[in-house]
């Protein structure tokens, strides 16, 4: 049975445009649509879409408000639609506390070619998202005693990370995993490089976010920065992120180069050549996420002896990442997302 999809956008043309691309999918079917929540809502509480795919900057009602509100009464799947601009890119990582499971990002020209331009990855967003798991926006923070006992961040002298370590793949659903494993590390943690997909300009402010709120030092990472206890790099936006070791020290690098399995930053990418320069001596992770970018690098890092582990199907907005690294065999624990930091921990703590 198709998944239902409700648009809610000021823009005619968007919405014609959305129209077009869903009605051409099988596994999809428009439910309706409206130009701003207010007219929707009714809509919504009768129909019961699968998915809601959302503006933020409406006039009568802002999306980011309109979600909140969906979320505390009737959570829906909801993917964000919002524009590339430093203002639009907050307040879509205010939704993604608030409970949406994605991002889309639209450029304010050009809108009708862009979409179809991204028709297959808008199409996938939908339909993953139409399977995830909403979660509220109290269910999607960390706890108010994690987020306290991570702040104030003590200063922490970085001692170079040159045995363990930590590379950590995700996607749908995973800017709220990741906050809640980062909230529940000390600062002398061991180093971690992070490949969240997530569009340009949206990192650095997402790892300023998470900075604000962890123990740990969480940046968006520079080419030849070096992974340090305490430490915690995430791949900038349309680049790939790789871990290399020179003179004891492990470096990342940030490059250029096409999308890997549809995507840049890739997982693959990050753990390819963590198993090439870390071998048995790294852990990788794979949190929620649709696809299965991730799965065959985590095969290779657990062919190289490397310990690995990934998320369960019960604790994932979207079991599609760690599902397929489990069907190739590449996991070795499958545990719930409130048990990684400790994972982590312990596997810092074997010497």
């Amino acid at each position: 049975m198709p998944h239902s999809v409700y648009v809610i956008d000021d823009s005619a043309v968007v919405r014609q445009t959305l129209m077009h691309l869903i009605g051409g999918d099988p596994e999809l079917v428009l439910a309706g649509s409206a130009p701003n929540p207010l007219i929707a809502a009714p809509a919504l509480r009768k129909l019961k879409p699968d998915v809601l795919l959302l503006d933020i900057e409406m006039p009568g009602m802002d999306g980011l408000t309109f979600l909140r509100q969906q979320m505390a009464e009737r959570p829906i799947p909801t993917v964000i639609c919002s524009t590339l601009s430093t203002e639009g890119s907050a307040v879509a990582l205010d939704a993604l506390a608030a409970g949406a499971v994605a991002i889309v990002a639209k450029p304010r020209l050009g809108l009708k070619q862009f979409l179809e331009d991204s028709r297959r990855e808008l199409l996938q967003t939908l339909k993953a998202a139409a399977r995830a798991r909403p979660r509220s926006a109290a269910a999607a923070a960390p706890s108010a005693a994690r987020a306290a006992a991570a702040a104030p961040r003590a200063p922490v002298l970085h001692a170079l990370s040159v045995n363990k370590p930590v590379v950590l793949g995700s996607s749908t659903g995973g800017t709220q995993a990741i906050e809640a494993v980062l909230t529940a590390l000390p600062a002398d943690s061991p180093g971690i490089a992070i490949v969240q997909h997530m569009p340009e300009r949206f990192t650095a402010l997402y790892a300023q976010r998470l900075n604000g709120l962890c123990a740990v030092e969480v940046r968006e990472a520079r080419d030849g920065d070096r992974l340090e206890r305490g430490r915690v790099l995430i791949a900038p936006g349309g680049r790939h992120m790789q871990l290399h070791k020179a003179g004891g020290q492990y470096r990342v690098a940030v490059i250029d180069g096409p999308p890997v399995n549809r995507h840049k930053p890739s997982v693959d990418v990050l753990f390819r050549s963590a198993a090439e320069c870390a071998g048995r001596d790294a852990l990788a992770i794979l949190l929620t996420g649709m696809g299965d970018d991730g799965a065959r690098g985590m095969k290779l890092l657990h062919d190289g002896g490397a310990r690995t582990i990934a998320q369960d199907e019960a604790s994932c907005v979207v079991f599609g990442m760690p599902k397929e690294a489990i069907k190739l065999g590449a996991a070795d624990e499958v545990v719930p997302l409130d048990r990684v930091a400790a994972e982590i921990l312990r596997f810092d703590a074997r010497g």
